[in-house]
């Protein structure tokens, strides 16, 4: 069965996967066992059914809306979460990325919300759900809820009525009533035998911790280099191999941080928030920093059709493209990185945070690195930048950056095609072709985003000669790595021996 279309599931190939419980196929495939009334991952531990009794899907949510129940043995819920490796559709991945961050939290006006930011109608996008993950949009955001509830009802010891909240149930009676129908009992009967004999505490107290799952190989050395080097002073730490930074979420204040977790193929993920309705979304930006979704052995088997890449993606096989944790937040940053070393923005963005950063209460954060949130539009567009030691055109685009936020709270999000997302960040005053690319390709996480400009970029694909292609030739030759330039962009970078980061030519944006 070919790993990357599974609109058609083949029978016979999935039975095949399940019986050798192939690990290549999970988070990509589901098994509804009809005589039991459950649905499993194909890696379950359990005995195999019998052929007859067994139902294929594309997604949880499409077994879940048949009226199976997720597997208590398997945990559906700790699959590896693919945002992207539905390479037959963007617009799904899109719209996926959108709803784990919240997009149809508001049911009845949801879905059309949500089709008209993608830039097509609420047929088509309920159409393109069905044909990719046989489920429509409600019914992956509902299943994607109670599969979060889940995890933290086995995972923690919050309260259940903090479980309700944080998973995004409008109340702890629906949250109920949702647990019985699926389970046939109260969510408190999911709890292990051993978390269950052990006090509730809060997770506002004592703080969140999760593990989040990827598809091996993850080369976590590079994506932890990645971010050291450029690591905000105040905002940004990593030390004895984690990551953490500080949260601003809907104005409040607190902490994440991250450590590799490579034993159980998970990133471990401690959130310190006031807030848990924030837990979703919070760690929807972590997967999206992390790259989490991706399905690396796809990408790379179809990169390597290109003898070059095929080096690369060989001497890297794990590489990911981080993301941005906030998109205005990494806007900024490119801006602050044009023409000039990483260091040299680094030290920029740590002057402009010191300028007009929220400062973090010590209550806080334990962390004494830790001592600002990255600052909002709000506070951008106030300050004055006159301080920044950079040139004030370039301080301008800072402001029209701001200004064009506030404009749009959408404007860092997925919207429409990615000529549409490039031609509405070109259109802010100073954001040009390298500069609306860089963005895409971080902060929307635009598969197909490509800054064919970037130094870097063409320095990493000169060929044995030495001999460096002209822009317009890389973009040529890029062609045939579509849909996911941004992983090529990603090796050719790795493979500049000139360069720990991308930095634009002077002539560009």
């Amino acid at each position: 069965m070919n790993l990357i279309d599974m609109n058609q599931l083949d029978r016979d190939a999935c039975y095949r996967a399940l019986q050798t419980r192939d690990s290549r196929f999970d988070g990509r495939l589901f098994v509804g066992v009809l005589s039991t009334g459950i649905y499993c991952r194909p890696v379950c531990p359990a005995r195999t059914p019998k052929f007859e009794n067994c139902h294929f899907f594309a997604s949880a949510a499409a077994a879940q809306e048949t009226g199976l129940r997720p597997c208590l043995r398997c945990r559906p819920e700790t699959a590896p979460d693919f945002a992207s490796w539905r390479g037959t559709s963007n617009t799904v991945s899109r719209a996926l990325a959108l709803i784990a961050e919240g997009a149809l939290d508001n049911e009845e006006t949801g879905v059309s919300e949500l089709a008209e930011r993608l830039g097509l109608g609420e047929r088509q996008l309920r159409r393109l759900f069905k044909e990719h993950l046989g489920a429509s949009p409600i019914a992956v955001a509902q299943t994607r809820r109670v599969l979060f509830a889940k995890q933290l009802i086995q995972e923690t010891h919050m309260p259940l009525a903090e479980v309700a909240l944080a998973s995004g149930f409008g109340s702890v009676r629906r949250f109920n009533e949702t647990f019985h129908d699926l389970f046939q009992r109260p969510p408190s009967a999911l709890r292990r035998k051993a978390s269950a004999q052990l006090p509730e505490t809060s997770a506002v107290d004592t703080g969140l911790t999760l593990r989040l799952r990827y598809k091996p190989p993850y080369d976590w050395p590079a994506m932890l280099a990645f971010l050291q080097a450029r690591a905000i002073e105040g905002v940004e730490e990593v030390a004895d191999g984690v990551y953490r930074r500080t949260v601003m979420q809907d104005g409040a204040l607190g902490t994440v941080e991250v450590r590799h977790v490579p034993v159980q193929e998970s990133l471990g993920v401690t959130i310190r928030f006031p807030n848990v309705r924030a837990y979703p979304a919070i760690l929807a930006r972590v997967r999206r920093v992390f790259d989490l979704g991706a399905d690396i052995e796809t990408i790379g088997a179809h990169l390597s059709r290109d003898p070059f890449l095929a080096q690369l993606v060989a001497q890297r096989p794990g590489l990911r493209a981080p993301g941005g944790w906030d998109g205005f937040e990494l806007a900024i940053r490119a801006v602050l990185g044009q023409q000039v070393t990483v260091g040299a923005a680094r030290r920029l963005a740590g002057q402009l945070v010191a300028l007009c950063g929220e400062s973090m209460p010590p209550a806080v954060t334990a962390q004494p690195h830790l001592s600002h949130a990255f600052p909002s539009p709000e506070r951008v567009a106030a300050a004055d930048l006159s301080t920044l030691g950079m040139p004030g055109a370039r301080r301008e685009t800072l402001r029209a950056l701001a200004l064009a936020a506030l404009a749009d709270r959408h404007l860092f999000r997925p919207f429409g095609t990615i000529e549409d997302a490039i031609a509405r960040l070109r259109g802010i005053r100073g954001i040009g072709e390298w500069t609306a690319q860089y963005i895409a390709l971080r902060a929307l996480r635009e598969t197909d985003a490509f800054p064919a400009s970037d130094i870097g970029l063409l320095r990493g694909a000169a060929l044995e000669a030495g001999e460096r292609p002209t822009p317009a030739a890389l973009l040529q030759r890029a062609e045939i790595w579509r849909p996911w330039r941004s992983y090529a962009a990603q090796h050719l970078w790795a493979a500049d021996p000139a360069m720990t980061i991308p930095t634009k030519d002077a002539s560009h944006g």
